[in-house]
């Protein structure tokens, strides 16, 4: 999927990128409400064509499409947070932030809120697994929306650079653009589940 996205998006052709653009946008907005859609592997996919097949200009553009996508999504699932927070019965989309958000690292991301604020969004968006907890940390605080919108900015520019410099380090190593698609997809996947694997060899070592 993040190879077929990743290509309209960078092609050549004016039409093509008319498509691919909005397509890019529109896939990251739902990773983003959604969180089972791959994004990261979808704007480092994209980045390495874009390296190798067009303009620096295009990569700009990427930037900015992948951090609005991800900026915007991210206000709408607070928002909806928010809803829910408000409810007698919560709402489907708390409980999805809920079942994403671990007691351990809800305890953790609350601690780190505590002492460092809004410093606290832009990490969590670098960090795999970082972002629901500590967006449900800011919702059992009760932070306002603006609030959130301020941290939550930056925090979106710093991923899509971060997965685009994945996408542009993969596309530097191999010639082909599939092949440096392949790569950027396979550091995103271990990037992403790297944490995870070594919290579960360190609790089946503890135990």
């Amino acid at each position: 999927m993040a190879l077929l996205a990743a290509l309209p998006v960078v092609a050549p052709d004016s039409t093509q990128q008319a498509v691919g653009y909005p397509s890019l946008f529109l896939l990251v907005l739902i990773g983003a409400l959604v969180p089972v859609v791959p994004t990261g592997a979808l704007v480092s996919s994209a980045a390495v064509v874009a390296f190798h097949r067009t303009a620096p200009f295009s990569m700009v553009l990427l930037l900015v499409t992948a951090s609005l996508a991800a900026f915007l999504g991210d206000v709408a699932l607070y928002w909806l947070g928010r809803r829910g927070m408000k409810s007698r019965n919560g709402s489907r989309w708390l409980e999805a932030i809920r079942r994403r958000a671990p007691e351990d690292r809800l305890e953790q991301a609350r601690r780190k809120l505590t002492d460092h604020g809004v410093a606290v969004l832009v990490l969590s968006r670098l960090m795999p697994a970082g972002r629901l907890p500590v967006m449900l940390a800011c919702l059992l605080a009760k932070w306002p929306m603006r609030r959130f919108v301020r941290g939550n900015l930056p925090a979106c520019v710093a991923w899509a650079a971060t997965y685009q410099l994945i996408g542009v380090l993969g596309g530097s190593l191999f010639r082909e653009p599939w092949a440096g698609v392949l790569a950027a997809i396979v550091l995103t996947v271990l990037i992403s589940t790297a944490p995870g694997l070594w919290r579960r060899v360190r609790g089946t070592a503890a135990g």
